[in-house]
């Protein structure tokens, strides 16, 4: 089974064929891919309903429905989150995004630093934050409703008592907190109105509340930039993901809006993947 189900999925045009397959037969067993490697090599005999159930996730898969859809699940760092239907399926590369602000937190001398994750979807990087930088405080806002049922069920399930999560629009949240927060992170929507995604699983299955960000890509990011400004404390950072593209038009962005110290940084495939910048200081004449 483990043979078939590879090379049906690599032959839908699967990268990484052997994992999902491994991942699938292990979703059904209730296994590690670990021991469903064991298993193979050991020669295990599934159950016809075990086979049965493994064939039909694999069908599901060939058709490009991400693989998290059907477990259900995604890994995040040291998390495992609730996905589905609705909800922006964490990617990789954000794991990065979120070290960048978790270790801005990190670096702060503030007892309690405070940190905002603005249109959190799944509450992938809030409640990295939250898990990771125990002793700050951390924020998070999603105005989803097909995502935010999903949001609140991982809040639940991590249940960090330092996480706060809020239904709202990113612009005009937390109003309670201005000019107190160290770190403002975001991963908005930044794929221009006019795109299409390459791969499928994002094509098909990502909702377009989480992709779209109006016809240059960068709708929300203004907003982002807006709000971190209003809710950063001086010197405080703000963090934002974005596509590989993007980096030079959103630093401009970031420095017309009064941004101080705007940098790109690459992910682990070496492309732009996020932006950083400082709040300065408010000048006191204006």
């Amino acid at each position: 089974m483990r043979a078939f189900a590879a090379a049906a999925l690599a032959g839908a045009g699967i990268d990484g064929a052997e994992i999902d397959a491994d991942l699938l037969i292990g979703h059904v067993l209730g296994q590690s891919r670990g021991q469903v490697q064991a298993g193979a090599i050991m020669g295990s005999v599934l159950s016809d309903t075990d086979a049965a159930a493994i064939l039909a996730l694999v069908q599901r898969r060939e058709k490009r429905e991400p693989l998290q859809h059907i477990t259900g699940r995604a890994p995040f760092r040291g998390l495992e989150l609730n996905v589905g239907p609705g909800v922006f399926v964490p990617r990789p590369e954000t794991e990065g995004v979120a070290q960048l602000a978790i270790d801005a937190l990190r670096s702060m001398a503030d007892p309690e630093p405070i940190g905002v994750d603005l249109g959190t979807g799944s509450g992938a990087i809030a409640l990295a934050l939250a898990t990771e930088v125990p002793h700050a405080r951390v924020y998070a806002c999603e105005n989803s409703a097909d995502a935010f049922p999903w949001t609140s069920r991982n809040f639940t399930e991590v249940a960090a008592d330092n996480a706060t999560l809020v239904f709202a629009d990113l612009a005009g949240a937390f109003t309670e907190l201005n000019g107190t927060v160290s770190v403002v992170v975001s991963n908005p929507p930044y794929i221009p109105a006019d795109a299409i995604p390459r791969d499928p699983e994002v094509r098909l299955f990502d909702p377009a509340h989480a992709l779209f960000g109006g016809p240059d890509g960068l709708d929300i990011v203004r907003l982002v930039s807006q709000t971190g400004l209003r809710l950063l404390r001086a010197g405080g950072v703000l963090v934002i993901e974005h596509g590989e593209l993007q980096g030079a038009e959103i630093r401009a962005l970031l420095d017309a809006d009064g941004w101080r110290a705007t940098a790109t940084h690459r992910d682990l495939t070496t492309r732009d993947r996020s932006t950083t910048a400082l709040r300065a200081p408010v000048d006191p004449a204006n």
